[in-house]
């Protein structure tokens, strides 16, 4: 763990440690209290900190931190992986005490250590507080994202598919090639390629994957478009998390298709809303909006370059 006497002591009713898998439930409700506190509703699963914990580089003992009130609930947390990308949640009944400042300079250190010479984190825009401790610490936006929604009142009518292409939900098999479909059409623009078991923790891996509510495109006997749906408990709404054309069929109405099937699976199981993200890089936001859908809320990436980074060992 970063030697945590570098950083300025915390108030005397707190305590710190690594967090272990065994925290997620636990981390979810700071996680929740803090998306109710900010949006009126609670969207995340325990499963997204799941994945958080469980992300390939992630040294828990190192790369994470929790801070633990009087009674031993988590008021904070901070994770930090491959000195470049990093998360700070604080709740909203211990704002005011300098958690926030105290786990970004935390993650900062801990990046230099792990030899990163710029950390990102993801902030909504809507969350003044943060948007201006990270400012006031150097940090700027570089990608800007959009959360979509579309109502479904009535059972979506999904467009025909285009000739040699057939559409079916996803089965257990197709994980490995809606991985390579998802990894090829995002390599546009993404710095790194995941590894299967990476994305799978995110999308195939997950409790809330909801393989009947997923739609895969075939032409030819191949698998040319994927959508992969969540169905998160309580949230009362569908979520695309993944949509994916391959290249050499694109613009041939596939991605309108697959998100028509979804549109009209998540009616038939009672969602009366479909959301999905989409960020400035993909230049996906046009389409979306043409499909219907309209903006709800934004978020941005903002990043700082590191002064002093430390090269790793070894």
């Amino acid at each position: 763990m970063t030697d945590l006497a570098e950083l300025p002591p915390l108030p005397g009713r707190y305590r710190t440690g690594p967090a272990a898998p065994a925290d997620a439930p636990a981390v979810h409700r700071l996680v929740a209290a803090c998306e109710r506190d900010l949006l009126g509703r609670t969207e995340s699963a325990p499963d997204d900190v799941a994945a958080d914990l469980a992300q390939p580089g992630l040294d828990t003992a190192r790369d994470t931190l929790l801070v633990r009130d009087g009674r031993g609930e988590v008021a904070g947390w901070a994770w930090v992986r491959g000195g470049r990308r990093s998360r700070v949640d604080v709740h909203p009944g211990h704002r005011g005490a300098g958690l926030g400042g105290w786990l970004l300079d935390w993650t900062e250190e801990r990046a230099r250590r792990a030899g990163g010479e710029r950390l990102a984190q993801a902030v909504e825009d809507g969350d003044r507080a943060a948007v201006a401790l990270l400012r006031s610490r150097g940090y700027r936006p570089f990608v800007h994202q959009w959360q979509l929604g579309i109502g479904l009142p009535a059972g979506p009518v999904a467009a025909a598919p285009p000739d040699g292409v057939s559409v079916r939900p996803f089965r257990p098999g197709d994980e490995r090639a809606a991985y390579r479909v998802a990894e090829d059409a995002f390599d546009e623009w993404q710095v790194r390629r995941s590894s299967y078991e990476e994305w799978a923790l995110r999308t195939v891996g997950r409790d809330s994957f909801a393989p009947a509510l997923s739609r895969v495109a075939l032409a030819g006997g191949e698998m040319v478009g994927v959508v992969l749906s969540l169905d998160v408990p309580g949230s009362g709404e569908g979520f695309v998390e993944r949509l994916a054309v391959r290249r050499d069929h694109r613009n041939r109405g596939i991605a309108r298709l697959l998100l028509g099937e979804v549109f009209g699976a998540f009616h038939r199981h009672g969602r009366e809303l479909c959301t999905l993200w989409t960020h400035s890089e993909t230049g996906a936001l046009s389409l979306y909006e043409r499909l219907g859908m309209t903006v709800r809320r934004t978020s941005s990436m903002y990043g700082k370059a590191l002064a002093g980074a430390v090269p790793p060992i070894g």
